[in-house]
């Protein structure tokens, strides 16, 4: 490793790390750079009271250090609250990649992020996030144990996920309309990576009409082929009138500007952080919008990687019990 500093060593730039920290109730941040690899990374540990901090590597290409050190501190306070919602005994912690998620020297990074995240000693368990896959996971690996989502174990967590978003929507159009059939129901999908993907795959199954846009269009293509989707631009999804808005891209989607825009009665899907700031759902209420929280919906994503734990401790629920309790819970939301 060429260097690994900590937050609150080194505060940099016009973000005031130390009050930001205190304020969102950060224990930890480590900034890690490894010169051979090229390897730029953020690693957020926000609260372990439960047990060691659990939290996917996202590989993004920020507009700035600073952007990169926001998503960082908000994932990994979102990934706290999860884990108890889950009922898991783990904490929460998330870490960023800065650079092109498209590159090909993934070997070098990702054992450069396994050195830095064993350096941690087991405080923070890594996993498969937006721009990482189960193959990236098996490349931390070899360096250290403090990961979940290999590729022979637990594996790509987004079935799973989509599920639940899908039994989460479910219980949303439940609450709303007196039945959970989405036959006829127009639902409009942000983001089609692993989770969007599958999740329309359920939706189409359950008869639903989809309206789906994507910043890849191979992927928009894919799903409009398979499932008859309507492709909209990527902004144009906001305004576009249906019954429920899946957001399953990135987070802060749900702020000023969209809000005014949303002509839907549920917001329901699978991306982090979905709301800019909380007084974002307000808003969404006064506009009588019904919005079912990120931090529920992704439980059994959650139990799935926690049964490899750390060191092979079992922290959690294997696959198949996540997914069985998926169906139990999902009408209870």
């Amino acid at each position: 490793m060429s260097s690994l500093a900590t937050i609150d060593a080194t505060p940099t730039g016009s973000l005031a790390l130390f009050d930001t920290m205190a304020e969102m109730g950060h224990e930890q941040v480590v900034m890690c750079h490894d010169k051979s690899s090229g390897y730029r990374g953020v690693i957020a540990i926000h609260d372990t009271t439960l047990g060691p901090a659990l939290g996917g590597a996202r590989f993004w290409h920020y507009a700035s250090d600073e952007e990169a050190i926001i998503d960082a501190l908000r994932l990994s306070r979102g990934m706290t609250y999860k884990n108890a919602v889950a009922g898991l005994n783990l904490g929460g912690g998330k870490s960023v990649i800065i650079g092109d998620n498209r590159s090909t020297k993934r070997e070098m990074t990702f054992r450069a992020h396994g050195r830095f995240v064993d350096s941690l000693g087991g405080r923070y368990i890594t996993a498969e996030d937006v721009g990482t896959s189960t193959a990236d996971m098996d490349f931390v690996h070899m360096e250290t144990k403090y990961v979940t989502g290999l590729a022979n174990k637990s594996g790509d967590p987004s079935p799973v996920t989509a599920h639940g978003v899908f039994r989460s929507i479910q219980a949303s159009a439940k609450h709303r309309w007196g039945s959970d059939s989405l036959e006829g129901k127009t639902i409009a999908v942000q983001g089609l990576g692993h989770v969007g993907y599958y999740l329309c795959k359920e939706l189409h199954a359950a008869h639903a009409r989809l309206i789906v846009t994507d910043i890849d269009a191979s992927r928009v293509k894919r799903v409009v082929d398979e499932f008859g989707a309507q492709a909209v631009e990527h902004d144009a999804i906001f305004g576009t009138k249906a019954d429920i808005f899946a957001p399953c891209a990135l987070g802060g989607i749900i702020n000023d500007k969209t809000v005014p825009k949303l002509r839907v009665e549920i917001v329901s899907g699978g991306a982090n952080n979905q709301l800019l700031e909380e007084r974002h759902g307000e808003a969404l209420e006064a506009k009588g919008i019904l919005y079912a929280p990120d931090r529920q919906q992704e439980t059994d994503q959650r139990r799935s990687r926690a049964v490899e734990g750390a060191g092979g401790k079992c922290h959690g629920f294997p696959r198949m019990a996540a997914t069985r309790l998926t169906g139990r819970r999902g009408l209870r939301a």
